[in-house]
């Protein structure tokens, strides 16, 4: 649940996002604007991997892997954004040993699909990179929070490479 004073403040969803990372993106910039979230242990939230466009679907690894690259660069600190490189092979070698995404794509023809969509996200975020650095600047108006706190918040909250990969 959001507040409304916050969406007036931040807006809504990024449009450009379409769909994955776009609530990871909206709930991150509420928080660099300096709004706080709120935990409710007892809360429960019931997620199908993979219902929206199905596991084993290359438009959702696209979409996945490009809005990826889009919320760093609109978001991140510059001292983490250069280490994006870094977290993405992290990633990969996770994944080898993990159920999830590389099992949806199962034999050598599989895998050349997976590593096609990916390929093809990475240029597409190229594409939009422009525009993303533009919202960035944008972001620094609201900003109540900076770089190293920024930083400090990513990497207390961000989930092991495994475990974004497990069912």
């Amino acid at each position: 649940m959001y507040r409304k004073a916050m969406l007036d403040q931040i807006g809504g969803f990024d449009e450009d996002l379409f769909a994955y990372a776009d609530d990871a993106e909206l709930g991150l910039r509420a928080r660099i604007a300096g709004w706080e979230c709120a935990y409710a242990p007892k809360a429960v939230v019931r997620h199908r991997r993979g219902a929206t466009l199905g596991q084993g679907n290359p438009r959702r690894v696209f979409l996945i892997e490009r809005n990826r690259i889009l919320l760093a660069a609109k978001l991140f600190p510059w001292r983490l954004l250069v280490l994006n490189p870094y977290y993405f092979l992290l990633r990969l070698l996770a994944a080898t040993g993990q159920p999830g995404d590389l099992a949806a794509f199962p034999g050598w023809r599989g895998k050349l699909v997976l590593a096609s969509a990916i390929l093809r996200a990475d240029l597409a975020a190229l594409w939009m990179l422009p525009r993303f650095l533009a919202k960035r600047r944008e972001i620094r108006r609201i900003a109540r929070i900076r770089g190293g706190e920024l930083a400090a918040l990513l990497r207390r909250e961000a989930p092991e490479p495994a475990a974004m990969y497990g069912q």
